[in-house]
């Protein structure tokens, strides 16, 4: 069980260094345009913006595999920064789009469930 569950919460990690990446280095490029539906003139007004936001996610993903080279030890770090990729994606959802809630609070409720069950 604890297998899968650090594999789950390495995914999770994952996917926000490839939010990073969108966020902070493709917003303007066409990879990011389709991820985030922007126009290129959006896109460039929103750039900065869109950095900043890419770099929490970068910490969020440190978070968990700091929690994963802790071990048995991280337990406590995996579920803050589970609690607060699951947050975000609430948040993200309410205020930005639906499709967020999707991408990140359900796969970190997922990951919350086995941390617990490990």
């Amino acid at each position: 069980m604890q297998v899968v569950t650090n594999i789950v919460v390495a995914l999770i990690a994952v996917l926000h260094v490839y939010i990073l990446v969108l966020e902070m280095f493709l917003w303007e490029k066409p990879a990011g345009l389709r991820a985030f539906r922007q126009t290129k003139e959006s896109a460039a007004a929103t750039k900065v913006l869109a950095a900043n936001q890419g770099l929490y996610n970068g910490f969020l993903a440190a978070g968990l595999f700091w929690g994963l080279l802790l071990g048995a030890a991280g337990q406590d770090v995996k579920i803050f920064f589970l609690s607060c990729v699951f947050i975000a994606g609430v948040y993200g959802a309410a205020t930005a789009s639906r499709k967020i809630l999707f991408i990140q609070s359900v796969p970190a409720a997922i990951g919350l469930i086995l941390v617990f069950l490990a």
